[in-house]
């Protein structure tokens, strides 16, 4: 918790930009939005129909002359008369004295046979004035303002913002996150892994949790154990707004990321903590032309870098694209099984969520440590277990943190 409140400290949201509406999807507004339009701009049909004058379907049917047929981007140039109807269709604009349009489910043609439209035969049995009718300005008036900053898009809010004119608009942009795993052991997943090598799979991993968390993931490709190599990729990074590393930064002869960093000059502001797993989370901050960096260095060992992605990434990231800082949502259940907890560091376990009649459930699965993404693959939630020594009894109740 200490490690969190640090991290929110050092973060501060982008400045806005202007961006094509098209491109603005799950972005926050960074201004008000005003309509330049009514919508609708005219009185319109709400269904395909006929459009009628005030009185001829007070005994709820009547036989009227066919006057004229609008469709939606057609104007009327007929006015609706007693005795009279204009076939109109789903949009379109309603023709002078109409009071109502009754659906065409309820009506029955009779065509002319001297060059005109004919007849319609109307058999209304529920009728009121204005039925089927959407008046001028009803959605929306011209100056009205629609959206307001802060706003998150979403696909209606995009087509709402196109529907009052704007192409373009200000929002707080996704944050750039690099990402560079570390290791000479690593190799491409396509590579079958030779003695002593391992698959990489924390970058691409890292790069659809930065993704999903709202950033936009940029592939540094894989960092060696060699200074010259790390330095010319950490450096490469630092470009981005927030920089993740995986690897490099323990305690073991080829750890270089914490020298190599502080040689580029970023701050270290904390190095280790009392968190199981992800033990040796390192983190620190550049000041850069007026703009600050924040590089995140993970373990190596993929669940431990899933969990402090989790609990330190994805809330920096939230709060740097203009939302709260806030990172998996929390849940209170009971435990379906005995677990023992030891240590003196809070644990982060993978757990399988289930509502029952009872309440939430929440099962700690079969997991083999921070190696195993295997295990972490059929989890839906993180469940925390205080730093103690402790059996926790089955239905104990216990705080998860949904994952996704």
């Amino acid at each position: 918790d200490q490690a969190l409140a640090l991290v929110e400290q050092q973060v501060r949201p982008k400045s806005p930009v202007q961006l094509p509406v098209s491109k603005a999807l799950g972005l926050l507004l960074a201004e008000d939005v005003a309509s330049d339009v009514d919508s609708p701009p005219h009185d319109k049909s709400l269904v395909d129909g006929y459009a009628v004058a005030a009185g001829d379907l007070a005994g709820g049917e009547a036989r009227l002359k066919i006057l004229e047929e609008v469709v939606a981007g057609a104007v009327p140039s007929l006015r609706v008369e007693k005795g009279a109807a204009t076939r109109i269709m789903t949009g379109a604009p309603l023709p002078e004295g109409a009071a109502s349009v009754v659906m065409i489910e309820q009506t029955e043609l009779a065509p002319g046979t001297d060059g005109s439209l004919g007849f319609v035969q109307i058999r209304a049995e529920k009728y009121s004035p204005g039925q089927n009718i959407m008046r001028r300005g009803a959605s929306l008036r011209s100056g009205d303002v629609v959206l307001t900053a802060g706003h998150r898009l979403r696909p209606a809010e995009i087509g709402l913002l196109s529907e009052v004119g704007r192409s373009e608009v200000k929002v707080v942009p996704r944050p750039t996150v690099a990402v560079l795993p570390t290791g000479d052991e690593l190799v491409e997943p396509a590579v079958r892994p030779a003695p002593g090598q391992i698959r990489n799979s924390n970058g691409p991993m890292l790069l659809a949790l930065i993704d999903r968390a709202g950033g936009t993931p940029i592939e540094l490709g894989i960092g060696r154990d060699n200074r010259d190599d790390l330095l010319q990729k950490i450096s490469a990074g630092l470009a981005a707004d927030v920089l993740v590393l995986s690897g490099g930064v323990s305690a073991g002869v080829l750890d270089l990321v914490p020298g190599i960093l502080a040689e580029l000059g970023v701050q270290k502001v904390f190095h280790k903590l009392r968190l199981k797993p992800g033990k040796p989370i390192w983190f620190g901050v550049l000041d850069s032309d007026g703009a600050r960096k924040l590089v995140f260095g993970l373990p190596g060992n993929p669940v431990s870098s899933l969990v402090c992605f989790e609990l330190f990434v994805r809330p920096a990231i939230a709060r740097m694209a203009g939302r709260p800082f806030a990172g998996l949502s929390a849940v209170r259940g009971r435990l379906t099984s005995e677990f023992v907890q030891r240590g003196e560091r809070t644990t982060y376990y993978p757990a399988a969520l289930e509502e029952t009649s009872e309440g939430l459930a929440v099962r700690p699965l079969s997991w083999q440590g921070s190696a195993d993404l295997r295990g972490l693959a059929a989890a839906d939630a993180l469940v925390r277990f205080p730093p103690e020594d402790r059996t926790f009894a089955p239905g104990e109740s216990v705080v998860a943190y949904r994952l996704g």
